[in-house]
């Protein structure tokens, strides 16, 4: 299929918080032997790349940006490479969608993962950015990981290779950009009916303390240590808390809404205002968890 290099769309229509403006071109990638190319191209189109999986935890500048998006393919159904007792080794492609891979676990019987039910973001967008909820985070289940880079190419990278912690992702010997291709997760068998139970359960938690179905990109902040953010902004008056069409959700106060013609100015306000008065209130310096690209 090799790679297809298409006219760069805005962020805008690319990411769940529906900001963001025009970019230099999208880079699909069709097949893997086509890898070798991408930074002859890249360097041809004369900006940063950015990986883009679907876009559920970034918050982009509303101005031309330098930025060349990487696009993988979404790839066939994730495959049972090894089994040991009660322990699966699932192999899936970093463009599937997240919700695509929980379907397949439950149908398969095989549990672990039930806690990122709701997440909207592909497996690749999972794995950069260590999603997790409900104490459940890709740390816990990745054992190897397919990577490619200009200076390694393209291989899989055992979990002693990488450095994950809370929502953070990085190879440890890469001095330059990676793109996550594939995962390989370590599972359990468990019963049918008990995965989708559970799925349900954390769903319908989602369903009422998080506004899973507004245009966001997630949680804004990362939780302080020992607390948690929502907290602190609906302690220091955020909940609600509007600028143009940008708002805290009054549903969780650590998701920012675009509630209709939002822009990314009025974003980035907001969240400097709410930065500034929970360091005032609490002396608290609350760290981004969405990505910011400007």
């Amino acid at each position: 299929m090799g790679l297809k290099v298409l006219p760069g769309p805005r962020f805008s229509e690319r990411t769940t918080l529906k900001l963001g403006g025009p970019t230099l071109a999208e880079v699909h990638i069709g097949h893997d032997r086509d890898l070798d190319e991408l930074p002859g191209v890249l360097e041809k189109a004369g900006g940063r790349p950015l990986v883009l999986g679907w876009g559920s935890n970034i918050l982009a500048s509303d101005e031309t940006l330098p930025v060349v998006l990487v696009r993988v393919p979404e790839g066939s159904s994730p495959r049972i490479v090894h089994e040991t007792g009660e322990r699966v080794a699932v192999q899936v492609d970093a463009g599937m969608r997240l919700p695509r891979l929980l379907a397949w676990c439950a149908k398969q019987g095989l549990s672990g993962l039930e806690g990122l039910v709701g997440i909207p973001g592909s497996v690749g967008g999972a794995v950069a950015m260590n999603a997790g909820s409900f104490g459940c985070d890709m740390a816990q289940f990745l054992t190897r990981t397919l990577l490619f880079s200009p200076c390694c190419g393209l291989r899989w990278v055992d979990r002693e290779g990488v450095r994950m912690d809370y929502r953070f992702f990085a190879p440890r010997t890469y001095d330059n950009y990676f793109i996550v291709l594939g995962a390989e997760l370590e599972l359990t068998r468990a019963d049918v009916p008990l995965i989708n139970e559970a799925m349900s359960r954390c769903l319908d938690k989602k369903m009422v303390t998080q506004p899973i179905k507004a245009a966001s990109a997630g949680c804004v902040f990362k939780n302080p240590e020992g607390d948690a953010a929502g907290r602190l902004l609906d302690e220091a008056g955020f909940r609600g808390k509007a600028l143009g069409g940008m708002v805290f959700s009054d549903v969780h106060a650590n998701f920012l809404v675009n509630a209709g013609g939002g822009t990314s100015d009025q974003a980035f306000e907001l969240i400097a205002q709410a930065r500034d008065e929970v360091a005032r209130r609490f002396g608290v310096g609350l760290e981004l968890e969405v990505k910011v690209v400007s």
